[in-house]
């Protein structure tokens, strides 16, 4: 059987995965973050899936998972949770005026993130690169709806 000449596709793309998110987690932190925190920002300010479950769904977590993150936002005062008027067992969860401010603060973070990561590819590069991408994911049979 003959040498491989460059290492196998999964092993770089491992690779390249790991080092973007660490990257990316760097970069929000250094904004006063993490990509839990800003994932629930995110789907608060642009999806308003309203209660705990829906918000659990759209970050892609465990209800218990969120509760922990959601627990320590509430004690930094990004969000307030409320019981639902017509529904006393779901929790509304809201952001506050810090929560829009540290939102903000993470948005320009992932946007400057964004912009160095895209630097030297083309919009036909990006293009591709998503079609590629995709293909993999379809390839491993676990493409997420």
């Amino acid at each position: 059987m003959p040498q491989p000449t460059s290492p196998p596709l999964g092993l770089e793309l491992s690779r390249a995965a790991r080092t973007v998110s660490r990257a990316f987690e760097d970069a929000l932190e250094e904004a006063g973050g993490s990509l839990p925190v800003w994932l629930i920002l995110l789907n608060l300010k642009t999806g308003r899936p309203g209660n705990q479950r829906r918000l659990a769904e759209a970050v892609g977590v465990r209800d218990a998972t969120l509760t922990h993150h959601l627990n320590a936002m509430d004690r930094r005062g990004l969000i307030t949770r409320r019981r639902d008027t017509a529904n006393r067992r779901i929790h509304v969860v809201e952001l506050t005026e810090a929560g829009e401010e540290a939102f903000t603060r993470l948005r320009k973070a992932a946007t400057a993130f964004d912009r160095g990561l895209n630097a030297g590819l083309s919009d036909a590069d990006r293009t591709e690169l998503s079609r590629l991408l995709q293909q993999l994911t379809r390839n491993v049979g676990t493409e997420e709806e």
